[in-house]
């Protein structure tokens, strides 16, 4: 018995299929493009993300025995928004990435008009252009004959999850987990359902959301005409990073990782604990059992960190490759006072200014581009730092996960930072792991929770060495530089 899980993500998707040792016997990955049809903006072609899909499929198929596959998991990028038409699964627009901050203006007035507060108060989110809600509002402000659509049934609202279901399933089913759902901006968490007075706040129909499933357990079934011949029972669904959480096996309350990939996301489960924190964190679903048991978690979501490699080789094109930054930035003891803060698209957790704009200070005549990119991983360090010093309790040690925690650099960087153990898992890409485990528990590949907790092994401990004075003189000029960021865009 083995899963299939397919992580879709934000710059491409990759298929993973993972035995009952909770191993990845075979994975393979297809990019896809980015849009930017102006400064700001961040848009994917629906139809793009499904091609992506079926030919990493395809791949990884060919590397393994189709028949031993008992079930199919999914995990994707979070808050992004799709139309698409119910009978042909055609989507008339392209999708309105996460990243995207086309909404500022819209946040900026319904927070003038008093609503934050009782936003917050439903949804632990907070008024921000990263969340989904007020990307439909603005559909419905700018795309009056597309929206008007939506309005008559005929297109349905969801997330990437409910969308690459629907092509699954050739639109039999419109579903999404609470996971998703509470990242919309649309969701009650403590009443763990859509919430009919945020539905009217936006502007968004509430029957155009798909239905709320678990986050485990049988909820349809491919349908072989439209997925590569294969007829699987898609028996787990969550948003990237409560996958994430669940792949490193933090089922018990205060567990917490980090994962570096486009942005970078830290999560730390506070169980049946629905809490707030007053210091930029969000609080958030992380997952709901089949007996309708809903675990919660607090969050940090950092906007730009691997994105900020991917700028380094396709912006600046001074790296040939994210695998080159560790030996780059090694060639250099230190980032000689450079300062890199990639707020390329505005500042997340904890800072949360959707204005902010990236910055390069400190620059000397005897920079050089390995000075650049060890300041580009010690921002990603630094903005993790950041993020941890607001949770409720000190950390013992911190799960890494993502593409870059591959980087021994980084992870060294982050322990010095934090001041605690960076603990790497063998398997890295935790994201699918985490999709393939929900799968699995729904459908018996593993019985329990605990199962699973077995197979989690540790790769390597990254303990702090750098003097902890030095540690904080350097995030006291990070945090110098950042604030320096704030309200570029408005000046």
């Amino acid at each position: 018995m083995t899963v299939l899980a397919i992580d879709a993500g934000t710059t491409g998707v990759t298929a993973v299929v993972v035995t009952p040792e909770g191993s990845v016997e075979a994975t393979a990955s297809q990019e896809f493009r980015q849009h930017f049809p102006r400064p700001g903006w961040v848009e994917h072609a629906p139809e793009e993300i499904w091609q992506a899909t079926l030919e990493a499929v395809r791949d990884v198929l060919a590397m393994v025995d189709a028949s031993l596959l008992t079930a199919v998991g999914l995990t994707n990028q979070r808050e992004t928004v799709l139309l698409w038409d119910r009978e042909t699964l055609g989507s008339p627009r392209r999708a309105i990435v996460w990243q995207d901050r086309r909404t500022a203006d819209i946040c900026t007035r319904l927070r003038e008009e008093g609503h934050e507060k009782r936003v917050t108060e439903l949804t632990g989110l907070r008024l921000d252009p990263y969340f989904s809600g007020t990307k439909l509002t603005w559909l419905a402000e700018h795309e009056p004959r597309t929206w008007g659509l939506v309005e008559s049934g005929r297109y349905a609202v969801g997330t990437v999850d409910s969308y690459l279901i629907a092509r699954m399933t050739r639109g039999l089913h419109h579903v999404t987990d609470v996971s998703n759902a509470s990242r919309t901006l649309l969701f009650d968490l403590a009443a763990g359902d859509w919430s009919e007075e945020l539905c009217t706040l936006f502007g968004v129909p509430r029957d155009a959301l798909p239905e709320l499933v678990p986050n485990w357990g049988e909820v349809a079934t491919t349908d072989p005409r439209s997925f590569l011949d294969l007829e699987l029972p898609i028996a787990g669904i969550a948003g990237d990073q409560q996958s994430a959480l669940f792949g490193q096996t933090c089922f018990d309350v205060g567990d917490s990782k980090c994962t570096y990939g486009t942005g970078s996301f830290i999560l730390t489960n506070t169980g049946p604990t629905l809490e707030r924190s007053e210091a930029g964190l969000l609080s958030t679903a992380a997952w709901r059992s089949p007996a309708g048991e809903l675990t919660y978690a607090l969050e940090g979501s950092i906007f730009v960190t691997g994105a900020a490699v991917q700028w380094l080789r396709d912006g600046l094109q001074i790296v040939g490759s994210a695998a080159e930054t560790e030996a780059i930035a090694a060639t250099v003891p230190s980032s000689e006072g450079v300062v890199f803060v990639p707020a390329l698209t505005g500042l997340g957790a904890p800072h949360w200014d959707p204005h902010a704009r990236g910055l390069i200070v400190g620059i000397t005549r005897g920079t050089t581009r390995a000075h650049l990119v060890r300041a580009t991983l010690e921002a990603i360090a630094f903005e993790v730092r950041d993020v941890l010093e607001t949770l409720p309790a000190a950390l013992s040690s911190l799960r890494v996960d993502g593409g870059a925690a591959a980087n021994d650099l980084l992870c060294q960087i982050q322990a010095d930072q934090i001041g605690v153990p960076v603990e790497r898992p063998r398997t890295i890409e935790t994201t699918a792991l985490g999709a393939a485990f929900l799968a699995g528990l729904g459908t018996g590949v593993w019985d329990s929770t605990d199962a699973l907790r077995e197979t989690w092994s540790l790769d390597r401990a990254f303990t702090p060495a750098a003097a902890r004075a030095d540690a904080d003189a350097d995030h006291r000029r990070w945090l110098a530089a950042v604030e320096r960021t704030k309200g570029w865009a408005e000046l």
